[in-house]
């Protein structure tokens, strides 16, 4: 990413403190919900809940942790139903940011989410302002320290079983897919015993916008800050490459 090394930065964020940790842990419990009333709770009979559990797994989160939330939102007829919306819009400078969100009140996330952009100097756009910037990926990440096997062994698995590209950074390898084949490359490594520090399909910019002015940094950062402390958040993406996330 525009000379960051994505495995640092995915270290420094999975290191941040406990509130940090339990905000995790709260994303990952929703999408858990969402994919047991969307597909049952059998991992075996649903790809997207397998999907969610290596998520968890790879955030740490105790199995028991996992089990207690497939069980809640499978047992419970009136447990909270969550509505899955993305907000658009632009920060200082112009620059690109989507908010996927899960909320059981449209009103109050809305709401939130256009206070965030409004204290950050940024405005909240219609649907599909920004998004066309930003492919959809499945994006799975390896950790060298974490792989004893060649990279080209790696390329070879993961190109067989269907991804799109792989890279090799300073201290990782990057695994590229569509979303509709991220499960099988995510399940073949998962096979292979190799472990991942992080799997998800997410919104990879085109290109990277460097903010030159340090207050368009902090206005920048100010959203970002504001939507991730925001429980009905589940996931913020943007084409900034010199910020501190």
């Amino acid at each position: 990413m525009s000379g960051h090394s994505k495995f640092a930065n995915i270290k420094h964020k999975k290191e941040k403190n406990d509130a940090a940790k339990g905000k995790i842990f709260t994303i990952i419990g929703r999408e858990i919900a969402v994919a047991v009333k969307e597909g049952g709770p059998d991992p075996a009979n649903n790809s997207k809940l397998r999907d969610v559990i290596a998520k968890a797994k790879a955030n740490n989160m105790p199995n028991d942790t996992i089990d207690r939330g497939i069980k809640k939102a499978a047992g419970d007829a009136n447990s909270v139903n969550y509505v899955a919306n993305t907000y658009e819009g632009y920060g200082p400078s112009g620059t690109a940011i989507i908010v996927n969100c899960l909320t059981d009140n449209k009103n109050r996330t809305a709401s939130n989410v256009r206070s965030a952009f409004t204290k950050g100097g940024g405005n909240v756009g219609t649907t599909g302002c920004v998004s066309y910037m930003f492919d959809e990926k499945g994006q799975i990440i390896v950790a060298k320290e974490d792989y004893e096997t060649t990279a080209d062994e790696l390329m070879m698995m993961v190109l067989d079983a269907g991804a799109e590209d792989f890279s090799e950074e300073e201290d990782s390898y990057e695994i590229i897919t569509t979303p509709d084949d991220f499960s099988s490359v995510r399940e073949a490594l998962e096979a292979a015993g190799v472990p991942m520090v992080s799997a998800e399909v997410t919104m990879i910019p085109q290109n990277y916008v460097t903010l030159s002015s340090e207050e368009d940094i902090k206005k920048f950062q100010r959203i970002i800050d504001l939507l991730d402390e925001d429980d009905d958040v589940q996931a913020v993406y943007h084409n900034v490459d010199n910020l501190d996330d």
